[in-house]
């Protein structure tokens, strides 16, 4: 048994199992008074803990009578441990959670929750005693990105789906929502004046089913929510490739002017904008501005991915085109590695997918080599000129990939990535040439090809992206596969408990059944 249960792992943990704080019918949430981030997450504790007025500890900015108390407070904090550290003091009868910003208190409140026993995570189980050990943890994360993207362009996820996702994701101290918009198969969000693309382009997706879309409250409620859960979402419209639903909602943006049929297949590289037209920027101008205006991250992903219709001259011009919109609109911007073959400007983010990374050797295409140093010479451009770069290498964090051969769901284009093979890396070894200066973080995506609604979802995700988010989180030293998998093993009950459908890997010694 792990001596605990946390994931991601803190960066200094001392537990001491010999004594324990109990949350009790008395126990009290207290808050920094005037402190309304503070008020709002312990509200949010406290709707953790109990499910109705009755049974949800009472939160204020004084003690009064309680019995035991847990303390968010932003006084004292070290500033040492950055906006997203925390110190959690967990005593006999009282429990401190102590950050300089709230995304702090809200880490060391999800660290809380991992302490206290899963039987928590049902909505009946208080008010019954819920114990935690005695223990000091203080705590930062390595990366300030540490994402998770879905694919609701394959096959539509309404929003309630994708707020449930954010909730696990909260739980594991994911910060970054990368929500794949549109694709060939469907465009999901709505855009004033394009009335087609989620009319015609969003009414279907893969194997012909009928898809859907976000209204622009659809997708602003969806960014609250994680807001509230300090996350952001990261809206891509991919361009200039993966583009057929828009394509066959507007014969305008072809080159022909000829639109083609709506596509329910998964075959990739066929489409593209067209770049010499002038409403094509009109076109890009106006998703860029509203989807902007909706979504209020900094970030705007524009794809760039598997364009396999233009001369790299044509898609060169097109990226910095696009790049220089994002710019205007007061965003910066995001693209899958491809884009490293075109002038990023300071600020961008390119997110460095492909195998080809490793030198070409496990690349599925000719000229793999080739390929490779082209674009490790892009990416060498791009960090000089002021970018970072997102690790999402497809082999160990793609979520969509089978586990193994014999997984139903899932590729296998870039191999079948088990348990181990997406937690057990290293990012100075795989990504030996970029310094760590120049990593914004690691981001596991989960394309939708195979994977049809929330329960798919979920057991393509997890158990694999609790390990990028301790990637993500914890030092590299602190890492270690035969002690990681005993702490993911004690996972079992909570998951269970929330309703994740997770894949139960042979490699873990799953609790399914534990005490605590």
């Amino acid at each position: 048994m792990a001596p605990h249960a946390l994931i991601p792992l803190p960066a200094e943990v001392r537990i001491e199992p010999s004594d324990s704080f109990f949350v009790e019918e008395g126990t009290r949430i207290v808050v920094d008074p005037g402190d309304e981030d503070g008020l709002r997450i312990g509200e949010m504790l406290s709707e953790l803990i109990g499910n109705t007025i009755e049974t949800m500890p009472a939160v204020d900015t004084t003690v009064a009578e309680a019995t035991s108390v847990i303390r968010l407070t932003r006084t004292g904090a070290d500033p040492s441990l950055g906006p997203e550290g925390y110190l959690l003091d967990v005593g006999p009868t009282e429990v401190t959670v102590r950050a300089i910003e709230p995304e702090g208190l809200f880490y060391g409140v999800q660290t809380l929750r991992q302490l206290l026993p899963a039987r928590m995570e049902y909505q009946a189980a208080f008010p019954s005693p819920l114990g935690s050990p005695v223990a000091q943890i203080r705590d930062m994360p390595r990366f300030g990105w540490r994402g998770a993207m879905l694919d609701v362009a394959r096959h539509f996820l309404p929003a309630e789906d994708v707020m449930r996702f954010i909730d696990f994701m909260a739980l594991h101290k994911l910060n970054v929502l990368h929500l794949h918009l549109s694709d060939d198969q469907g465009w999901r969000v709505e855009i004033e004046g394009w009335p087609r693309l989620t009319e015609y382009g969003g009414s279907t997706e893969v194997g012909g089913r009928s898809g859907g879309f976000y209204s622009a409250e659809d997708l602003e409620g969806i960014v609250a929510y994680a807001a509230e859960r300090f996350i952001d979402v990261v809206p891509e419209i991919d361009m200039p490739g993966h583009t057929n639903a828009a394509l066959a909602s507007y014969p305008e943006l072809n080159c022909d002017g000829v639109a083609p049929e709506l596509y329910t297949g998964t075959s990739v590289g066929f489409s593209s904008l067209c770049p010499d037209l002038d409403v094509t920027y009109t076109f890009i101008d106006d998703v860029v501005r509203q989807i902007g205006a909706m979504v209020p991250s900094p970030w705007f992903h524009m794809g760039g991915d598997e364009v396999r219709e233009l001369s790299e001259d044509e898609y060169a011009d097109f990226v910095g085109r696009v790049q220089d919109i994002v710019r205007a609109r007061g965003k910066r911007m995001v693209g899958w590695d491809e884009v490293a073959l075109a002038d990023i400007q300071d600020g961008a983010l390119v997110q460095l997918w492909r195998p080809l990374w490793k030198g070409g050797d496990e690349a599925l295409e000719a000229g793999a080599a080739e390929a490779a140093t082209a674009l490790k010479g892009g990416v060498d451009r791009a960090l000089a000129a002021g970018a970072q770069v997102i690790l999402s290498p497809a082999d160990r964090v793609y979520l969509d990939l089978k586990y193994d051969s014999t997984t139903a769901l899932g590729l296998t284009w870039a191999g079948t990535p088990d348990t181990r093979e997406s937690y057990d890396w290293r990012v100075d070894e795989l990504f030996a040439d970029i310094p760590e200066a120049s990593i914004a973080g690691v981001e596991a995506p989960l394309w939708s090809e195979t994977v049809r609604g929330m329960s798919d979802v979920e057991f393509m995700a997890f158990p694999r992206l609790a390990g990028v988010a301790e990637i993500g989180w914890s030092a590299a030293d602190s890492r270690s596969w035969d002690e990681y998998r005993l702490r993911l093993g004690e996972q079992a009950e909570r998951w269970t408990a929330l309703g994740i459908n997770f894949y139960r890997s042979p490699l873990v010694p799953w609790r399914e059944g534990s005490s605590n």
